[in-house]
Protein backbone atom coordinates (compact mmCIF):
# COMPACT_ATOMS: atom_id res chain seq x y z
CA UNK A 1 0.00 0.00 0.00
CA UNK A 2 2.83 2.35 0.90
CA UNK A 3 4.44 1.59 -2.44
CA UNK A 4 1.24 2.50 -4.31
CA UNK A 5 0.91 5.78 -2.41
CA UNK A 6 4.57 6.46 -3.17
CA UNK A 7 4.04 5.90 -6.88
CA UNK A 8 0.96 8.13 -6.85
CA UNK A 9 2.85 10.85 -5.00
CA UNK A 10 5.72 10.67 -7.50
CA UNK A 11 3.24 10.87 -10.37
CA UNK A 12 1.64 13.98 -8.86
CA UNK A 13 5.06 15.60 -8.37
CA UNK A 14 6.09 14.72 -11.94
CA UNK A 15 2.82 16.12 -13.34
CA UNK A 16 3.27 19.32 -11.36
CA UNK A 17 6.87 19.69 -12.56
CA UNK A 18 5.79 19.14 -16.17
CA UNK A 19 3.06 21.77 -15.90
CA UNK A 20 5.37 24.18 -14.13
CA UNK A 21 7.92 24.14 -16.94
CA UNK A 22 5.39 24.93 -19.66
CA UNK A 23 5.88 28.71 -20.06
CA UNK A 24 9.64 28.57 -19.66
CA UNK A 25 9.84 25.89 -22.38
CA UNK A 26 7.52 27.87 -24.67
CA UNK A 27 9.63 31.02 -24.31
CA UNK A 28 12.87 29.11 -24.94
CA UNK A 29 11.43 27.25 -27.92
CA UNK A 30 10.10 30.49 -29.37
CA UNK A 31 13.35 32.30 -28.69
CA UNK A 32 11.59 35.41 -27.45
CA UNK A 33 9.46 36.69 -24.59
CA UNK A 34 5.98 38.09 -25.26
CA UNK A 35 5.48 41.00 -22.88
CA UNK A 36 2.14 42.76 -22.47
CA UNK A 37 2.88 46.44 -21.88
CA UNK A 38 1.15 49.81 -22.01
CA UNK A 39 2.25 51.44 -25.23
CA UNK A 40 1.04 54.95 -24.36
CA UNK A 41 2.46 55.79 -20.92
CA UNK A 42 5.78 57.63 -20.70
CA UNK A 43 8.03 56.29 -17.98
CA UNK A 44 6.40 52.86 -17.92
CA UNK A 45 5.79 51.60 -21.45
CA UNK A 46 6.09 53.67 -24.60
CA UNK A 47 7.62 53.07 -28.06
CA UNK A 48 9.33 55.94 -29.88
CA UNK A 49 8.97 56.79 -33.58
CA UNK A 50 11.48 54.07 -34.46
CA UNK A 51 9.56 51.48 -32.43
CA UNK A 52 12.08 51.32 -29.58
CA UNK A 53 10.30 50.69 -26.27
CA UNK A 54 11.35 52.31 -22.99
CA UNK A 55 9.93 52.42 -19.48
CA UNK A 56 10.04 50.91 -16.01
CA UNK A 57 7.85 47.96 -17.05
CA UNK A 58 9.76 47.62 -20.31
CA UNK A 59 13.03 47.22 -18.42
CA UNK A 60 11.43 44.54 -16.24
CA UNK A 61 10.61 42.52 -19.36
CA UNK A 62 14.11 43.08 -20.72
CA UNK A 63 15.47 41.81 -17.40
CA UNK A 64 13.26 38.73 -17.62
CA UNK A 65 14.43 38.04 -21.17
CA UNK A 66 18.06 38.47 -20.08
CA UNK A 67 17.59 35.94 -17.27
CA UNK A 68 15.78 33.36 -19.40
CA UNK A 69 17.27 33.85 -22.87
CA UNK A 70 20.54 35.67 -22.12
CA UNK A 71 19.48 38.60 -24.29
CA UNK A 72 17.39 41.61 -23.17
CA UNK A 73 16.47 42.38 -26.77
CA UNK A 74 14.62 39.10 -27.32
CA UNK A 75 11.30 40.65 -26.28
CA UNK A 76 8.19 41.21 -28.33
CA UNK A 77 6.23 44.05 -26.72
CA UNK A 78 2.48 43.77 -27.15
CA UNK A 79 0.62 47.05 -26.51
CA UNK A 80 -2.48 46.38 -24.42
CA UNK A 81 -5.36 48.58 -23.26
CA UNK A 82 -6.62 48.45 -19.68
CA UNK A 83 -9.64 46.54 -20.94
CA UNK A 84 -7.87 43.75 -22.82
CA UNK A 85 -4.70 43.32 -20.72
CA UNK A 86 -6.00 40.50 -18.51
CA UNK A 87 -7.55 38.53 -21.37
CA UNK A 88 -4.26 38.69 -23.25
CA UNK A 89 -2.44 37.12 -20.31
CA UNK A 90 -5.14 34.54 -19.54
CA UNK A 91 -5.31 33.41 -23.19
CA UNK A 92 -1.55 33.00 -23.48
CA UNK A 93 -1.10 35.81 -25.99
CA UNK A 94 1.57 37.20 -23.65
CA UNK A 95 3.87 35.39 -21.22
CA UNK A 96 3.89 38.20 -18.67
CA UNK A 97 1.85 41.33 -18.09
CA UNK A 98 3.98 44.36 -17.15
CA UNK A 99 1.59 47.24 -17.65
CA UNK A 100 1.37 49.57 -14.60
CA UNK A 101 -1.24 47.22 -13.14
CA UNK A 102 -2.49 47.49 -9.55
CA UNK A 103 -2.27 44.35 -7.41
CA UNK A 104 -5.69 43.83 -5.78
CA UNK A 105 -7.37 40.87 -4.08
CA UNK A 106 -9.93 40.33 -6.84
CA UNK A 107 -7.33 40.42 -9.61
CA UNK A 108 -5.08 38.08 -7.66
CA UNK A 109 -7.86 35.52 -7.17
CA UNK A 110 -10.80 35.77 -9.58
CA UNK A 111 -8.76 36.64 -12.69
CA UNK A 112 -6.31 33.79 -12.34
CA UNK A 113 -3.28 36.03 -11.95
CA UNK A 114 -0.16 35.79 -9.82
CA UNK A 115 1.54 39.12 -9.13
CA UNK A 116 5.32 38.81 -9.08
CA UNK A 117 5.70 41.70 -6.63
CA UNK A 118 5.61 45.48 -6.67
CA UNK A 119 7.92 47.39 -8.98
CA UNK A 120 6.34 50.77 -8.21
CA UNK A 121 4.41 51.88 -5.12
CA UNK A 122 1.88 54.39 -6.37
CA UNK A 123 -1.35 56.08 -5.35
CA UNK A 124 -4.17 57.83 -7.16
CA UNK A 125 -4.17 61.61 -7.44
CA UNK A 126 -5.75 64.51 -9.33
CA UNK A 127 -4.53 67.03 -11.87
CA UNK A 128 -6.26 70.39 -12.40
CA UNK A 129 -5.63 73.65 -14.20
CA UNK A 130 -3.93 76.31 -12.13
CA UNK A 131 -6.63 78.72 -13.30
CA UNK A 132 -9.20 76.71 -11.33
CA UNK A 133 -7.43 77.98 -8.16
CA UNK A 134 -7.93 74.66 -6.37
CA UNK A 135 -5.26 73.55 -3.90
CA UNK A 136 -6.84 70.37 -2.57
CA UNK A 137 -8.96 67.50 -3.85
CA UNK A 138 -11.39 68.36 -1.04
CA UNK A 139 -12.22 71.53 -2.99
CA UNK A 140 -13.47 69.53 -5.99
CA UNK A 141 -17.08 69.13 -4.78
CA UNK A 142 -19.39 69.19 -7.79
CA UNK A 143 -16.49 69.02 -10.24
CA UNK A 144 -16.39 66.97 -13.43
CA UNK A 145 -13.54 64.47 -13.51
CA UNK A 146 -12.17 62.61 -16.53
CA UNK A 147 -11.29 58.98 -15.81
CA UNK A 148 -10.56 55.78 -17.73
CA UNK A 149 -13.07 52.93 -17.66
CA UNK A 150 -12.20 49.45 -16.47
CA UNK A 151 -9.59 50.54 -13.94
CA UNK A 152 -9.30 50.68 -10.16
CA UNK A 153 -9.17 54.45 -10.69
CA UNK A 154 -12.87 54.66 -11.51
CA UNK A 155 -13.92 52.89 -8.29
CA UNK A 156 -11.46 54.88 -6.15
CA UNK A 157 -12.84 58.14 -7.52
CA UNK A 158 -16.39 57.20 -6.58
CA UNK A 159 -15.33 55.96 -3.14
CA UNK A 160 -13.34 59.11 -2.36
CA UNK A 161 -16.17 61.52 -3.15
CA UNK A 162 -18.74 59.35 -1.40
CA UNK A 163 -16.56 59.11 1.72
CA UNK A 164 -16.33 62.93 1.84
CA UNK A 165 -20.02 63.51 1.07
CA UNK A 166 -19.20 65.36 -2.13
CA UNK A 167 -20.91 65.23 -5.50
CA UNK A 168 -18.86 64.42 -8.59
CA UNK A 169 -19.62 64.21 -12.28
CA UNK A 170 -17.63 61.28 -13.62
CA UNK A 171 -16.79 61.48 -17.33
CA UNK A 172 -15.50 58.09 -18.46
CA UNK A 173 -13.46 57.11 -21.51
CA UNK A 174 -12.39 53.77 -22.93
CA UNK A 175 -8.71 54.69 -23.03
CA UNK A 176 -6.35 56.92 -21.06
CA UNK A 177 -5.52 58.70 -24.30
CA UNK A 178 -9.14 59.76 -24.78
CA UNK A 179 -9.48 60.83 -21.15
CA UNK A 180 -6.35 63.00 -21.30
CA UNK A 181 -7.39 64.60 -24.59
CA UNK A 182 -10.83 65.40 -23.16
CA UNK A 183 -9.29 66.97 -20.06
CA UNK A 184 -6.85 69.00 -22.17
CA UNK A 185 -9.75 70.21 -24.31
CA UNK A 186 -11.56 71.51 -21.22
CA UNK A 187 -14.32 68.91 -21.03
CA UNK A 188 -13.50 68.16 -17.37
CA UNK A 189 -12.35 70.17 -14.38
CA UNK A 190 -9.88 67.47 -13.32
CA UNK A 191 -8.19 64.33 -14.52
CA UNK A 192 -7.48 61.41 -12.19
CA UNK A 193 -5.18 58.40 -12.43
CA UNK A 194 -2.14 57.05 -10.57
CA UNK A 195 0.13 59.91 -9.51
CA UNK A 196 2.97 58.56 -11.67
CA UNK A 197 0.60 58.64 -14.64
CA UNK A 198 -0.36 62.24 -13.90
CA UNK A 199 3.28 63.35 -14.16
CA UNK A 200 3.65 61.39 -17.40
CA UNK A 201 0.42 62.63 -18.99
CA UNK A 202 1.09 66.22 -17.94
CA UNK A 203 4.04 66.26 -20.34
CA UNK A 204 1.64 65.59 -23.23
CA UNK A 205 -0.70 68.51 -22.53
CA UNK A 206 -0.72 71.55 -24.82
CA UNK A 207 0.59 73.77 -22.01
CA UNK A 208 2.00 71.54 -19.29
CA UNK A 209 2.91 74.44 -16.99
CA UNK A 210 -0.75 75.47 -16.77
CA UNK A 211 -1.56 72.34 -14.76
CA UNK A 212 -0.72 71.11 -11.27
CA UNK A 213 -0.95 67.77 -9.47
CA UNK A 214 -2.86 68.15 -6.21
CA UNK A 215 -1.19 66.89 -3.01
CA UNK A 216 -3.75 64.24 -2.01
CA UNK A 217 -3.04 60.57 -2.64
CA UNK A 218 -6.40 58.84 -2.24
CA UNK A 219 -5.51 55.17 -2.63
CA UNK A 220 -2.87 52.48 -2.48
CA UNK A 221 -1.79 51.41 -5.96
CA UNK A 222 0.94 48.77 -5.75
CA UNK A 223 1.90 48.30 -9.39
CA UNK A 224 3.63 45.16 -10.58
CA UNK A 225 4.04 42.47 -13.22
CA UNK A 226 1.77 39.43 -13.29
CA UNK A 227 1.74 35.91 -14.73
CA UNK A 228 -0.93 33.23 -15.05
CA UNK A 229 -1.98 30.87 -12.26
CA UNK A 230 -0.81 27.28 -12.56
CA UNK A 231 2.82 27.67 -13.60
CA UNK A 232 4.86 27.76 -10.43
CA UNK A 233 8.30 27.73 -12.04
CA UNK A 234 7.45 30.68 -14.29
CA UNK A 235 5.96 32.49 -11.30
CA UNK A 236 9.22 31.92 -9.39
CA UNK A 237 11.27 33.26 -12.30
CA UNK A 238 9.03 36.33 -12.63
CA UNK A 239 9.34 37.04 -8.89
CA UNK A 240 13.07 36.56 -8.69
CA UNK A 241 13.71 38.74 -11.72
CA UNK A 242 12.17 41.62 -9.79
CA UNK A 243 13.92 40.60 -6.57
CA UNK A 244 17.25 40.50 -8.41
CA UNK A 245 16.86 44.12 -9.52
CA UNK A 246 16.19 45.18 -5.92
CA UNK A 247 18.89 43.03 -4.33
CA UNK A 248 21.45 44.28 -6.85
CA UNK A 249 20.89 47.85 -5.70
CA UNK A 250 21.21 46.84 -2.07
CA UNK A 251 24.44 44.95 -2.79
CA UNK A 252 25.89 47.92 -4.68
CA UNK A 253 25.94 46.07 -7.98
CA UNK A 254 25.40 48.24 -11.05
CA UNK A 255 25.34 47.83 -14.81
CA UNK A 256 28.88 49.23 -14.89
CA UNK A 257 30.49 47.08 -12.19
CA UNK A 258 28.56 43.83 -12.71
CA UNK A 259 31.54 41.94 -14.15
CA UNK A 260 33.83 43.11 -11.35
CA UNK A 261 31.41 41.66 -8.78
CA UNK A 262 32.14 38.15 -10.07
CA UNK A 263 35.42 38.20 -8.13
CA UNK A 264 33.86 39.45 -4.88
CA UNK A 265 34.50 37.48 -1.69
CA UNK A 266 31.33 38.77 -0.02
CA UNK A 267 29.13 35.69 0.60
CA UNK A 268 25.91 37.54 -0.28
CA UNK A 269 27.39 38.73 -3.57
CA UNK A 270 28.90 35.32 -4.36
CA UNK A 271 25.48 33.69 -4.03
CA UNK A 272 23.86 36.47 -6.05
CA UNK A 273 26.29 36.30 -8.99
CA UNK A 274 26.37 32.50 -9.01
CA UNK A 275 29.96 31.83 -7.97
CA UNK A 276 28.64 30.00 -4.90
CA UNK A 277 25.65 27.67 -4.66
CA UNK A 278 23.17 26.49 -7.30
CA UNK A 279 20.47 29.14 -7.00
CA UNK A 280 20.11 29.67 -10.74
CA UNK A 281 19.70 25.94 -11.27
CA UNK A 282 16.89 25.90 -8.70
CA UNK A 283 15.01 28.36 -10.90
CA UNK A 284 15.78 26.47 -14.10
CA UNK A 285 18.13 29.26 -15.18
CA UNK A 286 21.91 29.63 -15.74
CA UNK A 287 24.05 30.25 -12.67
CA UNK A 288 24.75 33.84 -13.77
CA UNK A 289 21.05 34.71 -14.33
CA UNK A 290 21.20 37.67 -11.94
CA UNK A 291 24.40 39.00 -13.53
CA UNK A 292 22.70 38.90 -16.92
CA UNK A 293 19.81 40.95 -15.52
CA UNK A 294 22.02 43.68 -14.06
CA UNK A 295 24.27 43.86 -17.14
CA UNK A 296 21.15 44.26 -19.28
CA UNK A 297 19.25 46.99 -17.41
CA UNK A 298 21.12 47.86 -14.22
CA UNK A 299 19.76 47.60 -10.68
CA UNK A 300 16.34 48.80 -9.51
CA UNK A 301 17.64 52.28 -8.66
CA UNK A 302 19.16 52.68 -12.11
CA UNK A 303 15.93 51.49 -13.76
CA UNK A 304 13.87 53.92 -11.64
CA UNK A 305 16.09 56.95 -12.22
CA UNK A 306 16.38 56.36 -15.95
CA UNK A 307 12.65 55.94 -16.60
CA UNK A 308 10.71 57.97 -14.03
CA UNK A 309 13.20 59.51 -11.62
CA UNK A 310 15.95 62.11 -11.58
CA UNK A 311 17.40 61.20 -14.99
CA UNK A 312 14.02 61.17 -16.74
CA UNK A 313 11.69 63.93 -17.97
CA UNK A 314 9.19 62.95 -15.23
CA UNK A 315 11.59 63.75 -12.34
CA UNK A 316 9.50 61.79 -9.81
CA UNK A 317 10.96 61.58 -6.30
CA UNK A 318 11.60 57.99 -5.21
CA UNK A 319 9.66 58.42 -1.96
CA UNK A 320 8.21 55.05 -0.94
CA UNK A 321 10.18 53.48 -3.78
CA UNK A 322 13.48 53.95 -1.99
CA UNK A 323 15.15 50.85 -0.56
CA UNK A 324 13.98 49.87 2.91
CA UNK A 325 17.45 50.78 4.18
CA UNK A 326 17.13 54.30 2.74
CA UNK A 327 13.73 55.21 4.20
CA UNK A 328 11.47 53.56 1.62
CA UNK A 329 9.55 50.28 1.58
CA UNK A 330 11.25 48.50 -1.33
CA UNK A 331 12.54 45.17 -0.02
CA UNK A 332 13.34 41.80 -1.55
CA UNK A 333 14.01 38.32 -0.11
CA UNK A 334 17.69 37.32 -0.22
CA UNK A 335 19.33 34.83 -2.55
CA UNK A 336 20.37 32.03 -0.21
Amino acid sequence: MKKIFGIVALAVVFAAQSASAQTLKSVKDRGSLNCGSNGTLAGFGLPDAQGKWTGLDVDYCKALAAAVLGDPNKVKFVPLSAKDRFTALQSGEVDVLARNTTWTSSRDTSLGLNFAGVNYYDGQGFMVRKALKVNSALELAGASVCVQQGTTTELNLSDYFRAHNMQVKTVTFATANEAVKAYDAGRCDAYTTDASGLYAERLRLANADDHIVLPEIISKEPLGPAVRHGDDQWFDIAKWTLFALINAEELGMTQKNADEMLSSTNPDIKRFVGTEGNYGEQLGLPKDWAVQIVKAVGNYGEVFDRNVGANSPLKIERGLNKLWSKGGIVYAPPVR
